[in-house]
């Protein structure tokens, strides 16, 4: 099978982070114009082991950075829940994704999930339903991914793209490690 070549601007990869599925959306952006490249969801929860799952992400993270030469990557930041555990868990997940990233160099962008669902329907408090919705419009595709995590990690992609690299009070942005450590000098050990 020959493989695609593609011409773009910029190619952002936009993951929704998760230990039971992780949902990821890769766009093409030439002259301001979105196209979809792909989107879906990497099913973990069937691996058992925490630590496996964590290898999984970084594996996959990693191959989609390298099959589609992507320049930025953005991630839906942890939202503050009622179990620590889950959290904690959910904040691995994210981390290895971005270990990913900044092995390749690949610049990271953290979004709040509000930030997002506001970057694609207007509303911080829209359904994943209404989301997915809306994206159809965007990003025009006829998948109908029967996970919202893969139509998640679009979002995340394309409200990184709406922001155009543009830093506020509910992103982050790393280039590196050091970067990253001085940004966040509370997660050093």
């Amino acid at each position: 099978m020959e493989k695609q070549i593609i011409e773009a601007d910029k190619i952002i990869l936009g993951i929704d982070p998760g230990t039971n599925i992780m949902g990821y959306g890769l766009i093409s952006v030439k002259k301001k114009e979105i196209s979809l490249l792909s989107m879906g969801a990497i099913h973990l929860a069937k691996l058992g082991d925490h630590s496996i799952r964590l290898k999984k992400i970084f594996e996959r993270t990693l191959s989609l950075i390298d099959e589609f030469k992507v320049d930025e990557m953005a991630i839906e930041a942890p939202f503050y829940g009622k179990n620590a555990q889950s959290m904690l868990k959910l904040g691995r997940a994210q981390g290895v994704a971005m270990a990913a990233s900044l092995v390749r160099e690949v610049p990271v962008t953290e979004y709040m999930p509000k930030k997002i669902k506001k970057a694609i329907t207007g509303k911080g408090a829209a359904s994943k339903e209404q989301v997915a919705s809306m994206l159809k419009t965007i990003v025009p595709h006829k998948a109908s991914p029967k996970y919202l995590d893969a139509t998640d990690g679009l979002a995340v992609a394309v409200c990184h793209h709406y922001q155009n690299g543009r830093m506020s009070s509910t992103s982050k942005s790393y280039s590196s490690w050091d970067s990253f450590l001085k940004q966040n000098p509370d997660r050093k050990a």
